[in-house]
């Protein structure tokens, strides 16, 4: 996988536990933390607001990375299931992780998981915290 070609990409999140999302557009990173209970009600237009904010455009050339787990089964799921909503919807890449892959979150160490190939397209094993 050329992970050279991914540079604008949004970072989900939201497995339950210091949710947040990560957005990557022309170079500049920004980040939202969840503060609300309930996210998983409001995530999609959280996501959306978010997006709209930072003027994105979602199509082919844009990559959705999601944190795979370990975390809430529900939260897991929502956002498995937001992120594969994007890729059916808009035609955006999407990838996913292990969350003990990105220690802390930002910028400097999402981009590390890219250059390292830690990311994968395959999203079918979700971790879930029993």
């Amino acid at each position: 996988m050329k992970n050279r070609m991914i540079n604008n990409f949004l970072v989900i999140s939201c497995i339950g536990i210091n949710d947040k999302l990560g957005l990557r557009i022309n170079k500049d990173f920004f980040t939202y933390h969840f503060d609300k209970k309930n996210k998983n009600d409001q995530l999609v237009s959280e996501i959306l607001s978010f997006l709209n904010k930072h003027n994105v455009e979602l199509d082919k050339n844009f990559t959705v990375i999601i944190n795979l787990g370990p975390g809430k089964f529900s939260s897991v799921r929502v956002s498995l299931s937001i992120a594969k909503g994007l890729e059916i919807s808009k035609k955006v890449r999407l990838y996913g992780y292990k969350g003990s892959d990105l220690k802390i979150f930002n910028q400097k160490n999402i981009e590390k998981l890219l250059n390292e190939n830690l990311i994968e397209k395959k999203l079918i094993k979700p971790i879930y915290l029993s």
